[in-house]
């Protein structure tokens, strides 16, 4: 960790060196100009004589340099890369208001019993390399996708074929209503130049493409004047690795960066920084606490951990912390604001029932308690019922401290206003695997698909070790919702069986549910971005703050 933050300072030292000596003989009021050393390509070299004085404005800034967190391992799109939407295509993509919308596809049809999709190619698309791009292209990189078994699932196709060079129907298994929204996760490359090596040196038809990379370090990105979608304003883009909170500030506050992310803590410790705004986007990048639905019979399950806990698998617990905990309280105390109430999964989302809000009732909480019997028999402050304490331990991931500050507000709150006692704990990812079955903990979820909601909470996903249902909740009349959900003809459709499966009047997954999930925040994610830059209209952020950001990257321009 030393080693990669000490890393991370020295690029922003060489970028700081190699910024003020490119920018030297030129007027300093650009801070973007970036050197040709780091560019890796020639850059206009500058004048050495004082400019004409003109009328005329001074050209609009086309360049870009980006603090990000991470940089890929590769951009090989039918591996599964976060940079698709950058330097690929899809056949259709969603836009800010999640409807689905055309992109390499000009249209696409639906057959009537939902098995059958069928897409028409727009005849103006080229890769980068100049050959247009073909209904095989799609085949071989759909194909391609299936063989690979990479984390886009395509599993319920039973084959794809081009029926002429702009027409590509693929037909399914089986109904399966999230289908359209795996397409606009599946970058097209092309088949005459896919290799071994494509991922290093990968060639789309998306609005931009790879003009340098260098491993685990920076990767340029220029336009792509071809695009047929609109060229984008922003003709060179850097994204310069920066892992630590500290090393991307610092970024900031030298003005070696144009945007960067940044954290609720240090947003509300730092306050402004000049020359940059606090860019706000509000996001389904929810946390909240699993609780064990069941109680403790002394199972041990397939990977050799405990299962269930007498606490939380009573109903009463789970309802009266659904209800007794103030989450805007939790918003103020562990993210100084920066955070907005969760009651779901996929708050906002067309697929998320409204109904699943609930108000902060305190005294509906206390009496939930005092009528299951939960009550404090000898005045210590915390309830016990039939000699068990309303106790338990809330786990969170090690050096996580978002998460860290959202445990201890949960149980300030819960031990002074509902009489729980909560210990909060923090743990190693690797050991969570023997706990999590029988232990309270944070964690975050957040996503553009609904089929997180199934993973989530149908049965046949209970107990398994992906982190999605470690509670073991189960729900007959749930699983019948979720199942009809996925199996809706059209995304469309679905969205009625996902929202009765949180809350259909009588139960659900919602917190006026079974509460097997304590949801409490949606994050903000925040950034610092210089004056004039305009990052467009953003879609929701799903969880992860950073490649969101960048998902609409070709609609970012500087302005006035």
């Amino acid at each position: 960790m030393k080693n990669r933050k000490l890393l991370s300072l020295l690029l922003v030292l060489a970028l700081t060196m190699s910024l003020l000596a490119a920018c030297a003989p030129q007027n300093n009021s650009d801070p973007t100009a970036m050197p040709e050393a780091t560019a890796g390509t020639g850059t206009e070299t500058p004048a050495t004589s004082a400019p004409e004085v003109t009328d005329e404005l001074e050209p609009a800034k086309t360049e870009l340099t980006i603090g990000f967190t991470s940089v890929p391992s590769g951009f090989d799109p039918l591996q599964g890369t976060s940079t698709t939407p950058l330097l690929f295509s899809t056949l259709v993509q969603t836009d800010a208001n999640m409807e689905v919308v055309p992109d390499l596809a000009e249209s696409y049809s639906v057959s009537v019993d939902g098995l059958v999709y069928t897409f028409k190619l727009r005849s103006d698309v080229n890769f980068t390399d100049g050959t247009a791009v073909k209904a095989s292209d799609v085949v071989f990189s759909y194909n391609k996708i299936i063989e690979n078994a990479t984390s886009i699932d395509l599993s319920v196709v039973e084959k794809i074929e081009a029926t002429d060079d702009s027409t590509i129907v693929i037909t399914l298994k089986r109904t399966y209503s999230v289908f359209i929204l795996t397409v606009t996760t599946v970058g097209i490359a092309p088949e005459h130049l896919y290799s071994d090596d494509f991922a290093l040196n990968p060639v789309g038809s998306g609005p931009f493409k790879l003009a340098q990379y260098n491993v685990d370090e920076q990767f340029i990105l220029e336009a792509n004047d071809d695009y047929y979608n609109g060229i984008p304003a922003m003709k060179r883009v850097i994204f310069v690795k920066m892992d630590s909170e500290d090393v991307r500030l610092a970024a900031v506050q030298s003005g070696q960066v144009d945007i960067t992310l940044t954290s609720a803590v240090t947003a509300a410790g730092v306050g402004t920084v000049p020359g940059y705004y606090l860019l706000n986007e509000k996001s389904v990048d929810n946390m909240g606490f699993v609780v064990p639905f069941t109680y403790d019979e002394g199972i041990i399950n397939e990977y050799d951990a405990p299962v269930g806990n007498d606490v939380t698998g009573d109903p009463a617990i789970r309802t009266a912390l659904a209800y007794g905990l103030d989450r805007q309280q939790i918003c103020d105390d562990a993210l100084s604001g920066f955070a907005s109430p969760a009651y779901s999964e996929n708050d906002g989302m067309p697929w998320s029932n409204p109904e699943s809000k609930i108000d902060y009732d305190l005294s509906f909480a206390r009496k939930t308690l005092d009528d299951a019997g939960w009550v404090d028999s000898d005045g210590d402050g915390i309830r016990e019922k039939d000699g068990l304490k309303a106790s338990f331990a809330l786990l969170y991931f090690a050096n996580d401290s978002v998460r860290q500050a959202v445990a201890h507000a949960v149980a300030q709150q819960a031990r002074e206003n509902l009489g729980i006692e909560i210990d909060v704990d923090a743990a190693a990812s690797a050991d969570f695997a023997k706990v999590m079955y029988s232990n309270p903990m944070i964690l975050a979820w957040g996503s553009s698909n609904p089929m997180t909601s199934y993973k989530l909470f149908h049965s046949s996903n209970a107990g398994k070790n992906d982190w999605y249902n470690p509670e073991n909740f189960t729900n007959e009349k749930v699983d019948e919702y979720l199942d009809a959900a996925l199996s809706a003809k059209s995304i469309e459709e679905s969205y009625e069986f996902w929202q009765m499966a949180q809350w259909d009047g009588e139960t659900g997954t919602s917190m006026r549910g079974d509460s097997p999930y304590i949801f409490l925040i949606n994050k903000d994610h925040l950034y610092w971005a210089r004056d004039g830059l305009d990052t467009g209209i953003q879609k929701i952020h799903a969880h992860g703050d950073a490649w969101p950001l960048v998902a609409n990257l070709r609609e970012w321009k500087w302005v006035s």
